[in-house]
């Protein structure tokens, strides 16, 4: 599989993790599914103090996985478990052919079982191939400020820069939230037969709209 991001030789692990790695943590449906649609998963590297000599505080690692897929249908699910699974943040490579397309969740250890993650929002790229990469890891200051860069990077155009991952969270949140009510009111006014409720609905469809541009110019600033 391909070389994303080019990292130092001391953060490379290259290690194969078996997909029963995570049968514990599976129900029979979902074992069947790691079966059905991965083909490999690879430990390809590791983040952190002792690999760059850069310090970590509420990020202590950040580990790369890179996941071969047998057929072109997106794993979400199968990504939860391993998140959930294992306690440091992981950066997903998720590939099919010459197409992948990345995914991280940033999570918090579970209040009352040490053996579970708490999945707090997952941010990801659409599907690219090689020549569209755009990402980047940067290796500087510390683990958490790589990682929160990265997130930044993965939350899309416009760009937005946002300096703690509460903050963050919180601009993704709203913006799905509006545009998933914006996808609803097209979804209702392309159904709407009744002329004076379909004006109804256009009005408020371009009251959301101004609303998400709005949040979007207020996140740059």
């Amino acid at each position: 599989m391909m070389d994303l991001f080019s990292l130092p030789l001391q953060t490379k692990v290259n290690k194969t993790v078996p997909k029963n790695a995570f049968e514990s943590y599976s129900n029979a449906n979902q074992k069947a599914l790691f079966t059905k649609l991965i083909s490999k998963i690879t430990w390809s590297n590791k983040l952190s103090e002792e690999t760059l000599n850069l310090p970590g505080k509420e990020i202590k690692e950040i580990q790369l996985f890179k996941i071969e897929l047998k057929v072109n249908e997106d794993p979400k699910q199968l990504l939860e478990i391993m998140d959930k699974a294992i306690p440091y943040h992981i950066i997903f490579i998720v590939s099919f052919g010459r197409g992948f397309f990345l995914s991280t969740a940033k999570k918090h250890p579970h209040p009352t079982n040490e053996n579970f993650s708490v999945i707090d929002w997952t941010f990801k790229s659409d599907w690219l191939e090689p020549e569209q990469m755009h990402f980047n890891l940067n290796l500087k200051k510390s683990i958490d400020s790589i990682y929160l860069d990265f997130c930044n990077q993965l939350s899309g155009k416009p760009k937005i820069n946002q300096k703690s991952f509460d903050e963050l969270i919180e601009v993704n949140s709203k913006t799905e939230q509006l545009k998933k009510e914006i996808t609803r009111l097209k979804s209702a006014i392309s159904n709407c037969k009744q002329f004076n409720q379909k004006v109804e609905l256009n009005l408020r469809l371009k009251e959301v709209e101004r609303e998400l541009n709005l949040h979007w110019t207020i996140m740059q600033n």
